[in-house]
């Protein structure tokens, strides 16, 4: 449970809270399973704090500062975190479903599990969290910067990722049925298995990605880059390649049914 002096102290206002925390670096808050749902809390320094299993839905934490956080089962529906600084944050089975994380910074930060559907990610920071499990159907990532991010398992189904750059991501086994992928960037993304049934890539860069026994089927690869691509396996059946680039791509046991190729 939260600890009353700490709770008190961020009930008190932002001046009060702030002032507190410089004259007491050593000290980590504690304020979980605290209420502070709808709380205005923008610009606060939550550097550290333990969260856990807070209710911070509906809040506004615009440009707070949550970096090494623990949030894990915290609860954060539509809360307002534009320009937050999350990084390296805990949010494992966090429920941060319809929030806005607009240019939020969530790089390397634990989001094992946690509930992001139809939250809104567009251009966020991204790069190198751990999102294996999590649930981003209909989340809006686009332009967000996904590097080297671990998605295996991850639920993109309807996802907007346009312009998303997925470079040496590990989406081994997620879904992103009907997703779309229009010309994001996938350079040696691993998509082993993974679910791309009627997702739209039209434009991406997709070179030397791993898409070995992904599932394309009805996918629509109009001008893809996919020089140098691993599909090994995969079922590419009634999927559009039209204009793509295939230079050196493996397409060794795939099945090519229907599947409509470059001239």
């Amino acid at each position: 449970m939260a600890n009353r002096e700490h709770l008190a102290l961020l009930k008190a206002g932002a001046v009060t809270w702030t002032e507190w925390r410089k004259k007491n670096p050593q000290i980590e808050p504690d304020l979980s399973a605290a209420n502070l749902q709808g709380y205005n809390l923008r610009g606060a320094n939550l550097q550290g704090v333990n969260l856990s299993r807070v209710d911070l839905s509906n809040a506004l934490l615009v440009r707070a500062n949550l970096s090494g956080a623990d949030l894990s089962s915290a609860n954060l529906y539509k809360a307002n975190l534009i320009e937050a600084n999350l990084s390296a944050a805990n949010f494992s089975i966090a429920n941060l479903s319809g929030a806005t994380l607009t240019q939020a910074d969530l790089s390397y930060a634990n989001l094992i599990g946690a509930n992001l559907s139809e939250a809104n990610l567009k251009d966020a920071a991204i790069a190198y969290a751990n999102l294996i499990g999590t649930d981003l159907s209909k989340a809006n990532l686009k332009g967000a910067d996904l590097a080297c991010a671990k998605l295996c398992r991850a639920n993109l189904c309807f996802a907007n990722l346009m312009e998303a750059n997925l470079s040496e991501a590990d989406l081994a086994r997620a879904n992103l049925y009907e997703a779309e992928v229009i010309a994001a960037y996938l350079y040696k993304t691993h998509l082993y298995k993974a679910n791309l049934s009627y997702a739209h890539f039209g434009g991406a860069y997709l070179s030397k990605a791993n898409l070995s026994e992904a599932d394309l089927s009805k996918a629509n690869l109009r001008w893809t880059n996919l020089n140098g691509a691993n599909l090994a396996g995969a079922n590419l059946k009634g999927a559009n390649f039209t204009g793509a680039k295939i230079r050196r791509a493996n397409f060794t046991d795939a099945n090519l049914h229907q599947t409509i190729m470059p001239d």
